[in-house]
């Protein structure tokens, strides 16, 4: 039997061992996830209502609204737009064509979660959003641009996690290091 391919980061080989800036405290540890399991579930603008419902079945809670992710008992749910939900770490719903689509987006985007004191600091340099607790708090889901090119992020208890797309993963990883050396930072791949 033929053995399966392991999954590989667009940043396997990118994640340095050591302590990064000045030496001292960290501000910000930046965590790369290896093994992510999303897909985006959409829906047509009359099927909403049951896509949704759908959404909710696999997390075991109610789907999320816009700008929201809700982590049920089963899986996490982002509300990514209006018409779109991303489900992490879990299997899809079953979704008729008529009601709308599933697509598995693993492959295409490149999870970094961003923690520390100065994480959001780090982040405001380059997107432009308030990226302050009392302005995106736990749960909270926002699609920008960095550096121009489209990503999403989302808050959650480890920090703020953000989803950029695959092919311009190293070279957004490279600003976030650089940015990150100013407050001293580690990183780590999972």
């Amino acid at each position: 039997m033929a053995e399966l391919a392991t999954r590989r980061s667009a940043l396997d080989g990118h994640v340095p061992a050591d302590h990064i800036g000045e030496p001292g405290a960290v501000g910000v540890n930046l965590a790369v996830t290896r093994e992510v399991q999303l897909w985006q579930v959409a829906a047509w603008p009359d099927t909403v209502d049951a896509v949704a419902k759908a959404v909710g079945s696999v997390t075991g809670a109610q789907a999320p609204g816009p700008r929201l992710a809700i982590s049920g008992p089963n899986a996490v749910a982002l509300r990514v737009e209006p018409l779109k939900w991303w489900i992490l770490n879990a299997e899809p719903p079953t979704v008729a064509s008529e009601q709308g689509a599933v697509v598995d987006l693993s492959h295409a985007r490149t999870q970094v979660t961003l923690s520390g004191p100065a994480a959001a600091d780090c982040l405001m340099r380059h997107l432009p959003l308030d990226l302050r607790e009392e302005s995106f708090p736990v749960g909270s889901v926002a699609s920008t641009a960095f550096h121009h090119v489209g990503v999403t992020l989302w808050r959650n208890d480890a920090g703020i996690a953000v989803f950029l797309p695959r092919g311009f993963a190293l070279s957004l990883w490279q600003l976030l290091l650089e940015t990150a050396a100013q407050f001293g930072a580690r990183a780590q791949i999972d």
